[in-house]
């Protein structure tokens, strides 16, 4: 039990002629169907010696709860952010285990804001706990317990708490982002929305992109996002669907009892399993057999299914996450996924955009990626001022593919970081791992990276009609124009050469007429096409 000490109910009772009042937190564990195993009794810097008279007394009419008492530090008990600001500050320092413990929150005794602020906390789950309320006896009954009741309020928000509120999504919402000060604004609204999601709903979520988007990496960070929140008790529990072939992909995932098969020697509790009260992430989900796809669906819709070998169903309540960089709408068409499962996993659907679809969050990613460089070498690593202005050139540029998007970025980084001596990065450095990237590059046909860079800005539908030649031309220039700040800073990136043999030439109008090929315009060529039209 969770509970401010009270200065007007629960002083009653000190008084020699009070003996027989009804005393709010005494009562709490006066109950002998209600046993409190232990009382957090919170005081403010008066509240002291009260606190300690109600652990006395406590002790004397339930010697089995344990009373801890603690200071909350208020200058004024009535300022609802100074309130909340504290009690949140004791509940992200307090040691909570909902696995082991069930916590409620006393909310009759303190003042109104500090009652509110009890509520918000625990309606936010930020205290994962029910709440209580007491009232006296009815009639005159001296030293009965009187009433305790589990309940549920409906209290109006206030301004300076909503700030907070929104203060604490932003936090969340920079935590989904490992703390990265992106700037693009698609995807910040995308995470700004996963926040909210992850916090309001258990429900599967299917997250989209290329390889190397960082599918997994957000995975994990939701999970730990709704753990540090209380929302899951179990484990993350990850698998890439990909890895898993013939008679053994059932029995990964959902187990298997004893002499199942040949080699079944002990039984296997599975994935699915191990998951329960947590988050399961299934990455390439799309690479499940016809089989798997099955049972998932009933083990989501039913929290229940059959290990290989056994007639006894089992249960598991996880949360699903599916990532995948393949078309599943495509995969239902051809008959290699099953049409129930999407429209059970396509509830919550973010597609996670490439590197060279978001290059304006590429300097941020770097610095990112410098910082855990230095920390797996234990030493300080930095660009000399050119060398960071070459490898941004070229990483913004029109020859940086960027296949493997984020992984390319982390391997370029981990080299220059290792190789560099004294801890410093030189332009020699940089052109030597431009020249490694662009030889990788050359090596790897053109694969998805173009082509989702293209159905972003133009649609799947119109990309797909693309010739290859037109598909790389096109890609390699919608990525300076999202790294351009204006038509004609990008024009001239792209015809810096052709212009001094062609003095006259317009570049903004150059490229104007050359995105008028593909139906687009400059906004076009910066923006991702939304559902309906281009985001705002």
């Amino acid at each position: 039990m969770i509970g401010f000490a009270g200065t007007v109910l629960d002083e009653r009772g000190i008084a020699p002629k009070r003996w027989d009042a009804w005393r709010p937190t005494v009562s709490l564990c006066q109950h002998p169907d209600f046993l409190v195993h232990r009382l957090e009794l919170l005081h403010d810097s008066k509240g002291g010696a009260l606190a300690g008279r109600l652990a006395e007394d406590i002790r004397t009419v339930s010697p089995e709860t344990t009373v801890r008492t603690g200071e909350i530090a208020l200058r004024d008990p009535w300022d609802f952010e100074e309130v909340y600001g504290a009690l949140a500050d004791w509940a992200r320092a307090y040691p909570f285990d909902p696995e082991r413990e069930d916590y409620l929150v006393h909310i009759t005794t303190g003042s109104h804001v500090m009652q509110i602020c009890l509520f918000l906390l625990t309606e936010s789950r930020r205290m994962p706990a029910r709440l209580v309320q007491t009232g006296p006896p009815p009639g005159r009954s001296p030293g009965a317990p009187g009433r305790l009741a589990v309940i549920d309020l409906d209290l109006s928000r206030y301004d300076r708490l909503a700030e907070r509120f929104a203060a604490e999504r932003r936090e969340g919402a920079d935590f989904l982002k490992s703390g990265i000060a992106t700037r693009n604004a698609a995807f910040n609204r995308m995470i700004a929305e996963i926040e909210l999601v992850a916090e309001a709903s258990r429900e599967p979520v299917l997250l989209m992109g290329p390889t190397g988007a960082g599918k997994s990496s957000l995975a994990r960070r939701i999970f730990e996002l709704k753990k540090a929140r209380h929302l899951l008790r179990g484990p993350f529990v990850e698998v890439n669907c990909a890895t898993l072939r013939g008679d053994t992909a059932m029995s990964t995932l959902f187990g298997h009892v004893r002499g199942a098969f040949t080699g079944a020697q002990r039984d296997r509790p599975g994935l699915l399993r191990a998951a329960d009260g947590g988050l399961l992430f299934l990455d390439e989900i799309g690479e499940l057999g016809g089989d798997e796809q099955a049972m998932l669906l009933r083990a989501l819709e039913e929290k229940r299914f059959l290990p290989v070998g056994s007639d006894r169903e089992i249960g598991s309540d996880f949360q699903l996450i599916a990532g995948t960089n393949t078309d599943l709408a495509a995969a239902v068409r051809a008959g290699k996924f099953r049409g129930d499962l999407l429209a059970r996993i396509n509830l919550w659907t973010w597609t996670l955009p490439g590197l060279a679809a978001r290059l304006e969050d590429l300097e941020p990613n770097l610095d990112h990626e410098l910082e855990a460089a230095a920390r797996r070498l234990g030493r300080r690593v930095r660009f000399n001022r050119e060398a960071r202005t070459a490898f941004l050139d070229f990483a913004r540029g029109p020859e940086a593919r960027w296949t493997a998007n984020f992984r390319d970025l982390n391997a370029a980084v981990t080299r220059l970081a290792t190789l560099a001596k004294g801890g410093r990065i030189t332009r020699d450095g940089v052109e030597r791992e431009t020249a490694r990237l662009r030889d990788d590059w050359r090596a790897t046909p053109v694969t998805d990276a173009d082509g989702t860079l293209l159905a972003e800005t133009m649609g799947a539908d119109a990309a797909a009609k693309q010739d290859l030649f037109d598909r790389a031309q096109l890609a390699a220039l919608l990525r300076v124009c999202r790294a351009s700040d204006s038509l004609s800073g990008a024009g001239r990136r792209l015809f810096e050469h052709s212009r001094r043999r062609r003095r006259t030439a317009n570049d903004a109008d150059r490229l104007r007429k050359y995105l008028a090929r593909f139906s687009l315009d400059w906004r076009g060529a910066r923006d991702r096409v939304k559902q309906g039209g281009l985001d705002d």
